[in-house]
């Protein structure tokens, strides 16, 4: 099948699947994030289709809202894309996530890389900034609680399941994010929306203490 057939495929099947999901990992994040990849890859290089491809189906099986990645291979099997680049795709897919830090989610590809770069940019800067306070509501999490500190998470179990809110998550991933994104495209967009990320914070105490009694 021709491939620009495949990825407009790929568009409406995600597009239905994903359109009005409620966390913040909605159609319009994936096309967020199509985009920015189909940009990184035009100053970084790599494998457009692939690239594209990982972009759009990244999240379809997310490990947030699910505990396999069958719907993301059957769809790319019944497009008849060859198995090496269905290969490639899932490995990107099933190692790219943060996951609280407590598992590898390093790239040993330019293509995993420029995809993971995307994915993360989108959690950093303005559009993060509002992504984590769709997801926590999503999932009834208080705003701010000051007496819940960050913390390191040790397993994925700890991540899914401790008591939270979502002022932490910047502390415990958002502002960590930076320091880990891949490509030098990536990195000089990632140096502003990591400042922005700051101010933002500074702003959100500055206004939760105003007038605070002693």
């Amino acid at each position: 099948m021709n491939k620009d057939i495949i990825l407009n495929k790929t568009k409406t099947f995600v597009k239905d699947k994903l359109y009005n999901e409620g966390s913040g990992h909605d159609w319009f994040h994936t096309k967020r994030v199509y985009n920015l990849a189909t940009y990184l890859c035009e100053k970084e290089g790599g494998d457009e289709f692939i690239i594209k491809m990982t972009a759009l189906l990244h999240d379809i099986d997310d490990w947030k809202f699910s505990n396999n990645n069958k719907t993301t291979e059957d769809f790319l099997k019944s497009l008849d894309v060859n198995e090496e680049d269905i290969h490639k795709i899932m490995n990107i897919i099933t190692t790219m996530s943060y996951k609280g830090g407590v598992v590898d989610s390093t790239q040993d590809n330019l293509e995993g890389k420029i995809v993971q770069d995307a994915d993360r940019l989108d959690a950093m800067g303005a559009i993060g900034i509002a992504r984590a306070f769709t997801y926590g509501g999503s999932k009834n999490r208080l705003m701010y609680d000051p007496n819940i500190k960050p913390r390191d998470f040790h397993s994925l179990d700890e991540v899914k399941n401790l008591n939270n809110h979502t002022v932490n998550h910047f502390y415990e991933k958002l502002l960590k994010l930076k320091d880990l994104i891949n490509t030098d495209t990536a990195k000089q967009i990632a140096e502003e929306r990591h400042r922005f990320m700051e101010i933002y914070l500074d702003e959100f105490f500055y206004e939760w203490n105003f007038n605070k009694e002693k």
